[in-house]
């Protein structure tokens, strides 16, 4: 099947870990996950189609797929400053300014599908990255942004 690319926005808080498992716990529950869905849009809000879950945990929804994962957030374990299998890491200043020409990115960046082109390519399979998402240098909305296992 080979990687796929997924993307979430979710509205700004200072605390990304919480920020995360209360994004993997609704992705969960809206069913937006592997085999229930074979590719998600981007990105995927609080406001995309859900369906019916197939598991009542993320645990059980991770065991029923194996290796090749949900190709969702529910692969995505924690947070991290290093990058690694199932973390997320932040997108570094420096790398917001050279990758999307600014360290305030804002969501425009995103639906106009710049940005998520140029993020990609700093993403390994089952990794993510999160960046925060800017209006007039105030942070909106965290984006995480990742690829599926396979």
């Amino acid at each position: 099947m080979g990687a796929q690319a997924w993307s979430y926005i979710v509205p700004y808080q200072t605390d990304v870990k919480k920020a995360l498992q209360t994004l993997r716990q609704r992705e969960l529950q809206a069913g937006r996950y592997y085999p229930i869905v074979e590719s998600l849009e981007f990105p995927v809000t609080e406001n995309t189609p859900s369906f019916q879950p197939l598991h009542t945990s993320i645990e059980a929804a991770l065991e029923s797929v194996g290796e090749s994962g949900t190709g969702s957030i529910l692969d995505i374990f924690d947070i991290s400053d290093e990058t690694g299998s199932s973390l997320a890491s932040p997108l570094l200043p420096e790398e917001s300014l050279e990758y999307l020409g600014t360290v305030y990115p804002t969501r425009q960046i995103f639906e106009d599908e710049v940005g998520i082109g140029n993020l990609l390519s700093l993403i390994g399979r089952g990794e993510a990255i999160y960046c925060f998402l800017y209006e007039n240098e105030e942070p909106q909305e965290i984006l995480f942004i990742g690829y599926s296992f396979d």
